[in-house]
């Protein structure tokens, strides 16, 4: 029947429209934001999955960050070992050769001290030059803590966190101490490498042992400050590794993250146009729908 109060054709065809411009709506923000689950009333379940994936991340980017501070901080020791070991004109192998050197009968041990200090001096300052961000394990204060962590890594597990970490004991690098208990600043012998003189010494069999004791020494603190050199090599390699590592967990996670709630652009662009035509007929249908009801007004001509 005709009915002037109720038109159910209208009143389908608005339905349709506001189903379409809802579907509408969607889209366009999806189109906009680029993400197809924006908030939790999307999907709770991706939503809430999202969100702590995206804080993992900002978490691995800050231990991104901390490793590069730690291999900053390990390549500056490490330069100043390598530095101090020296080669045949600086550093502790020059002065192993200068103490073969003295060995020599007849020699101006003095003019060879007067090398010697230069390196003794050369080496101290090289040791209290080696600091990065506040932090020298080289030449320590009795205020330097006896090991650092080097953030390494981040995990979650069933909602746990776990900080991953590289401990260094700074007594394995410590060339000089507070308490005189370094690699160059112990006393052995009545002597430390630090501290060492031969300007005084003689041609006697009583001082060529002492020489030879000195020798000795430099050669123990070459293999030990060579031996700290290489573990800090070790260090330098394992926080490169742990640092590309983190990069490619962060693009993985990211990827993840994606996977769950971006939008597909090619499915939302047709969707869109779809909808777009749909909409402009549903419009239509419901111009023809709501003009239906003026041809009752034929019946009372």
């Amino acid at each position: 029947m005709s009915s002037l109060l109720t038109n159910s054709t209208a009143m389908t065809a608005l339905q349709t429209l506001r189903s379409v411009g809802s579907q509408l709506s969607t889209t366009q923000t999806r189109i906009s934001t680029g993400q197809r689950v924006a908030t939790a009333s999307d999907n709770a379940a991706y939503w809430s999955i999202a969100t702590s994936m995206r804080a993992d991340n900002a978490a691995l980017s800050a231990v991104s960050d901390s490793l590069g501070l730690s291999a900053a901080t390990v390549d500056t020791q490490y330069t100043a070992l390598t530095t101090v070991i020296g080669d045949k004109d600086s550093g502790l192998t020059k002065l192993q050769s200068l103490l073969v050197q003295a060995k020599t009968a007849g020699i101006d041990r003095t003019k060879i001290q007067a090398d010697i200090t230069q390196i003794q001096q050369q080496m101290k300052s090289t040791a209290n030059a080696a600091t990065f961000n506040g932090i020298n394990w080289l030449s320590t204060t009795a205020t330097t803590p006896a090991t650092f962590s080097l953030v390494s890594s981040y995990s979650r597990v069933a909602g746990t966190p776990t900080i991953g970490s590289i401990t260094v004991t700074t007594a394995n690098y410590s060339l000089y101490t507070a308490t005189t208990s370094g690699v160059l600043d112990t006393v052995s012998g009545g002597a430390s490498v630090d501290n060492m003189t031969i300007g005084a010494l003689t041609d006697s069999a009583a001082d060529q042992t002492t020489l030879d004791g000195y020798i000795a020494q430099v050669t123990t603190a070459i293999n030990t400050v060579a031996s700290a050199a290489a573990n800090l090599g070790a260090v330098k390699n394992r926080i490169a590794t742990n640092t590309e590592f983190v990069k490619s967990l962060m693009d993985s996670v990211d990827r993840g993250v994606g996977q769950l709630v971006d939008a597909d652009m090619n499915q939302e662009s047709t969707r869109l146009a779809a909808l777009q035509v749909q909409q402009q007929l549903g419009v239509q249908a419901l111009s023809i729908a709501n003009n239906s009801s003026q041809s009752i007004l034929s019946l009372f001509r």
